[in-house]
């Protein structure tokens, strides 16, 4: 049995924990829930039957778990992935794996002094619809991409605990929190951009509420848009369109089917996905279906039951994406003016 101590239970702790519950035949368990908030720990808690923590530190420190879950706030993620690490945890860490470069070194010492398992929450990496471009990239079955324009927008995120996600410091804006999303998946599809050029949209008190970026490859355009203060009314939506050679295929989440191919010869088709777990999410927040999380979690406690290898969103992957994203912020003219 893998025991999983879930460090925050808000709004993410809460979709991972109907995750691992969809996972129990896997031999896989919540055994320990921590948050400030004693309500949303117990709610969890009682599912599981596992046992209540007043904070995350104390959990690492105290709880007989053998993962250690972080979904707490990003500016918490990087001394509570470290202390995991110290006391030999394998270490699941949600997006963005943390706020800062240095952050991110200290992050990589630990690892390399520990030899845990760690993977960060990019599960954009593990959605049906992003993998299937992955392949099609991989296996060059329509030729090489010529464009591709991927776009994240929402309206206003009013979940987060305390309103965090609105304070630069904690959170680092919506390019850090919501646009690493595609540009992580951009690295992951297309190798590292020569450089990024990015412009920015502000609030009145000047800090990044919409974003353009140019991502500057040979021989094909790469750009990408973020943008999380429409108005209440307005659709979440994540969508790419990726022109290639001989097809163009277009993703669009607010849409029935999500997923078309145009071939430049012949009919346009919808594949078809062997999802393995279909269940969605009522918790609130922008995404609905929990396929994604699902499956970076089952990938991630496979992992350690098998003793290998982080290969799909390891550590230094997810830092990587953070630093790109750093540099798009920096081009923009910073997070807040």
């Amino acid at each position: 049995m893998i025991k999983v101590g879930l460090i925050g239970a808000g709004f993410m702790g809460s979709m991972h924990a109907t995750c691992y519950e969809a996972l129990k035949d896997e031999k896989i368990t919540i055994t320990a829930v921590a948050d400030i908030r004693n309500s949303y720990a117990t709610k969890i808690a009682n599912q599981f039957g596992a046992s209540i923590y007043e904070d995350g530190m104390s959990l690492i420190n105290n709880a007989d778990v053998d993962v250690i879950d972080i979904c707490l706030p990003t500016y918490l993620h990087t001394e509570h992935a470290i202390e995991a690490m110290k006391k030999d945890r394998h270490v699941f860490i949600e997006k963005p794996v943390c706020l800062t470069k240095s952050e991110g070194d200290k992050l990589l010492i630990a690892k390399k002094e520990t030899h845990k398992l760690v993977m960060v929450g990019q599960c954009i990496r593990l959605w049906d619809e992003y993998v299937y471009l992955k392949k099609i990239v991989e296996k060059n079955e329509y030729g090489k991409v010529i464009t591709a324009t991927f776009k994240r927008i929402s309206p206003l995120p009013t979940w987060a605990w305390n309103n965090w996600l609105h304070k630069v410091q904690l959170s680092g804006s919506v390019a850090l929190d919501m646009h690493i999303h595609d540009s992580d998946f951009i690295r992951y599809l297309l190798g590292e951009p020569n450089g990024v050029n990015a412009v920015a949209s502000r609030n009145n008190k000047g800090v990044i509420q919409q974003m353009f970026t140019t991502y500057n490859y040979p021989n094909k355009v790469v750009v990408a848009e973020v943008c999380w203060d429409y108005p209440d009314s307005f659709p979440f939506c994540m969508e790419y369109r990726v022109k290639l050679e001989k097809a163009t295929i277009v993703y669009d989440s607010t849409k029935i089917p999500t997923l078309i191919v145009y071939p430049t010869h012949g009919e346009s088709f919808t594949p078809k996905f062997n999802q393995k777990f279909t269940d969605t999410n009522d918790l609130g927040g922008n995404v609905s279906s929990l396929g994604g999380y699902y499956n970076e979690l089952k990938y991630f406690t496979k992992k350690i039951k098998e003793k290998g290898a982080i290969e799909i969103a390891p550590l230094n992957e997810g830092i990587k994406s953070v630093n790109l994203v750093l540099d798009e912020i920096h081009s923009a003219g910073g997070a807040k003016l």
